[in-house]
């Protein structure tokens, strides 16, 4: 550029960018497929009892930690944070089942943390760090697990959370210490408040809190269309992806050269503006980072809108929040430069790169923001950085619809305590526009993906309903000592993780539940082939054999399989006792109970099967088990037509 090879520059711009880009783009097609997006849904997911395959496991950390590097800095419009959740979620993850024995990381003492209780919380707080280490908000990292991640919440856990975020802080807070010998390249730059705009006076009128609202509506109505065309467009993308790994290496060098061409292209059409008068720095800066870019333009001038299209997103973000700038940025330029950033976050997210939402919707927030401070500068006495902060604010709340935790956020971002109402204030207002639209693109992604996700309500139609309606059958159901026969046809011929155990005479007076035994407990029990001959109880035996980790969660590919099992024609015939290993008080409902009571309890408990017990006596002793899938909308209006929503 600074030779005027213009055309060499492109190839070489475009092609370091694809290079970046098709590396990513390989890692997550051929090694973790999982890795692919922001990864805030499939945790989100996770935490409200939904195990997708391989979302936390090992490989899935790898590839999203080094495409996520690759996607940035291939200059696509795309952010490290929603990665950097998914990262911390997967973290925890190997910690709270032991390690990774496939990789040799394995430590004895993680053992007391196999149960679904203890991972769940490390995985919280793994998503709190996540969040607390990409924006340097551990307060908001909080609050982002508190509102958005988990479904389950208790005052144990808000103290953990804080406890890991504290601890991200002050990690934080000694690399960048570090770092300020420039050892580092761009890490740590701005300190641990990354957009400081604290120097601007921040008095406001009703004028103001006019355009504020005006800016809240806007963002509402601009968040509720990025949701919808977001959704089309990743509807599209999954036709393609499905095709295979090439095709999806294949779209991604796609809309890495469409970015290239748009970031080095639409630059052209900005005039040259001469460099302000009075500047502590360079102008035009010549480098990797700065406000002022040269690009094409003669010594002394300045390229406006290529000091927001090749610059670091954090840099573009600093511009644009950047205070006593009014003349800075034509409006000409904000509005392609919106335009283009809108466009391209669209068509970024969902190709096969690790990619976050956050920093595509904070600037082209801020450039709309901008623009609206530019148009009112006659009516209201806000600086125009400000406005793009509370544009930013808008525009999260329109398309993320979280409001306390982005609030918080953006505080500990910018250091700006007094901007407090009016981000509350605009954050409340484009939530409340852009649910009149559609969904947050989180619960829209979870919904696309055909992840079971329970919502905290009830539907109103499961009020005229009760829990025995939507028992699905025929139940499957074992003796406290069952034939081994009968148990292997049983796991073989269903999916069910849970089997409801029914004592039956002589081991009871009348049939009566007994409990509810796991089919991974099963398998266990069956590998060890503690059988006898004769239809008894031996339960003390089979105590004595197995240890209390022998029955903790496995990890990803870690458990007893099916095919595992070494069972001989003459074991057929042996019964095994189920009592030792059946969880003898099981959560239970009657057949009566109103399926949206049963739907709460289920969620707010955390439950994986919900026994139905009769109301009646003289019938067998249960009805049926409640899974997460028995709740859904979609089983329940397939069975009851008359409830469906007329389109």
């Amino acid at each position: 550029m600074l030779q005027h090879k213009f055309y060499q520059a492109f190839v070489a711009y475009a092609g370091c960018n694809m290079a970046l880009a098709a590396a990513s783009a390989a890692l997550c097609a051929y090694i973790a497929p999982a890795a692919a997006g922001s990864g805030i849904p499939e945790v989100k997911a996770y935490l409200n009892g939904v195990d997708a395959y391989s979302i936390l496991a090992p490989s899935t950390l790898f590839v999203k930690i080094f495409g996520s590097i690759g996607g940035v800095s291939a200059g696509l419009v795309l952010g490290k944070e929603g990665p950097m959740v998914h990262t911390g979620a997967c973290i925890a993850s190997l910690l709270g089942q032991g390690g990774s024995r496939k990789y040799h990381l394995t430590w004895t003492w993680l053992r007391y943390f196999k149960n679904d209780r203890d991972r769940r919380d490390l995985i919280t707080c793994g998503a709190a760090a996540g969040v607390a280490a990409a924006f340097r908000a551990p307060v908001g990292g909080v609050l982002f697990a508190l509102e958005e991640a988990t479904s389950w919440w208790r005052s144990a856990l808000l103290w953990r959370t804080f406890f890991t975020t504290a601890i991200v802080a002050v990690v934080l807070r000694a690399l960048i210490q570090y770092c300020r010998s420039g050892k580092c390249g761009l890490f740590g730059q701005g300190g641990l408040i990354m957009f400081d705009v604290s120097s601007s006076i921040t008095t406001y009128s009703t004028q103001d809190l006019l355009a504020v609202i005006v800016l809240g509506i806007i963002g509402g109505v601009f968040g509720g269309l990025y949701n919808y065309l977001l959704d089309k467009t990743l509807r599209t993308y999954s036709i393609i992806n499905e095709r295979g790994a090439p095709l999806k290496i294949l779209l991604a060098i796609t809309i890495s050269l469409l970015t290239s061409c748009c970031s080095y292209g639409l630059p052209w059409l900005a005039k040259c503006t001469p460099c302000p008068t009075g500047l502590k720095e360079q102008c035009p800066t010549i480098g990797r980072s700065g406000n002022f870019k040269n690009f094409q333009c003669p010594a002394g001038h300045y390229n406006d809108l290529a000091s927001l299209f090749l610059n670091t997103n954090d840099d573009g973000i600093r511009n644009l929040f950047s205070s006593g700038t009014d003349s800075e940025f034509h409006i000409s330029t904000l509005f392609i430069f919106f335009a283009g950033v809108y466009c391209l976050g669209i068509l970024t997210y969902g190709i096969a790169v690790p990619s976050g939402l956050f920093i595509p919707v904070i600037i082209a927030g801020a450039s709309y923001g901008r623009i609206v401070g530019t148009l009112l500068e006659s009516v209201s006495d806000l600086d125009a950085g400000l406005f793009a902060l509370l544009g930013a604010a808008s525009f999260l709340g329109g398309s993320m619809r979280m409001t306390v935790s982005v609030c918080i956020i953006l505080l500990e971002l910018t250091n700006d305590l007094l901007m407090l109402p009016l981000v509350m204030l605009v954050l409340l207002i484009s939530k409340t526009v852009a649910d009149c639209f559609n969904k947050g693109v989180y619960d829209q992604i979870v919904k696309m993906k055909g992840l079971p996700y329970l919502e905290a309500h009830a539907e109103p139609y499961m009020r005229q309903l009760v829990a025995g309606d939507v028992v699905s059958g025929p139940l499957v159901s074992f003796s406290g000592v069952e034939k081994v026969e009968n148990i292997l046809h049983a796991l073989k011929m269903t999916g069910h993780n849970g089997f409801p155990v029914v004592d039956e005479p002589p081991f009871s007076a009348a049939p009566e539940l007994c409990g509810l035994v796991l089919r991974s407990h099963l398998l266990v029990l069956l590998k060890a082939r503690s059988f006898s001959k004769e239809r008894v109880e031996t339960g003390q035996e089979i105590l004595r054999r197995f240890g209390a980790f022998d029955f903790a969660k496995a990890g990803l590919g870690k458990g007893v399989k099916l095919e595992d099992l070494e069972i001989d024609v003459e074991e057929m015939d042996m019964y095994v006792d189920l009592h030792p290993i059946t969880n003898s008080s099981p959560y239970t409902v009657v057949e009566t109970m109103s399926l949206a009571k049963a739907k709460l309890l289920f969620r707010e408990l955390g439950l994986r099967h919900l026994c139905v017990v009769p109301k009646t006596p003289g019938r067998s002793p249960i009805v049926g088990i409640l899974t997460r899938h028995d709740f859904m909308p979609e089983h329940i209006q397939d069975l009851y037509p008359h409830f469906k929503s007329p389109k």
